[in-house]
């Protein structure tokens, strides 16, 4: 069954874990997500369950698209675990290590390409990661060997909490 979002729930769920944080129930870093609920939506419409989802720190919305129940990553977040959503059921996995999905969002692509197994690799990494060289480099890779992986870049224009533009000058 595919779970559908609209923009108005995503940021009322973003909205929860802001009050539940000022409220000190969770004790540890957020990265919220936030500006581009209308193009998550429509990627997700073409992600389906046997698809890996590889993402950054900012990984609510890609949870919650994917099909984590709200309850489940509220669970998670309460455990101080907001920046590492990682699920074996959904096939997510993210990191808090900038660019540090790319190669095992690789891998897994690489895997499923070798062993004949169904469903695409989404990687989703931010405008900082995609300035990276290990960035080109696996997509480089991923194009050579025409593995079932589609990157997204996902630009806010912040390089964590700093201005892309003034950080790598674009």
């Amino acid at each position: 069954m595919k779970i559908t979002y609209t923009s108005e729930q995503l940021i009322a769920f973003e909205d929860k874990i802001v009050q539940m944080y000022r409220e000190g129930k969770i004790k540890a870093p957020l990265h919220l997500s936030g500006g581009n609920e209308t193009e998550l939506i429509e990627i997700f419409k073409e992600v389906q369950p046997e698809d890996f989802i590889f993402t950054t720190y900012r990984s609510h919305y890609h949870s919650l698209l994917k099909g984590i129940p709200e309850q489940k990553l509220i669970d998670w977040i309460l455990d101080l675990r907001s920046i590492h959503v990682m699920d074996n059921e959904y096939n997510i996995f993210s990191s808090a290590i900038v660019g540090g999905t790319l190669s095992i969002a690789l891998g897994v692509a690489m895997s499923k390409k070798i062993n004949n197994l169904p469903g695409k690799v989404w990687c989703f990494i931010g405008d900082m990661t995609a300035s990276l060289g290990v960035f080109g480099d696996c997509v480089t890779y991923a194009n050579n060997f025409k593995l079932p992986i589609i990157f997204v870049i996902e630009n806010n224009g912040l390089s964590t909490d700093t201005k892309t533009e003034e950080v790598w000058g674009f």
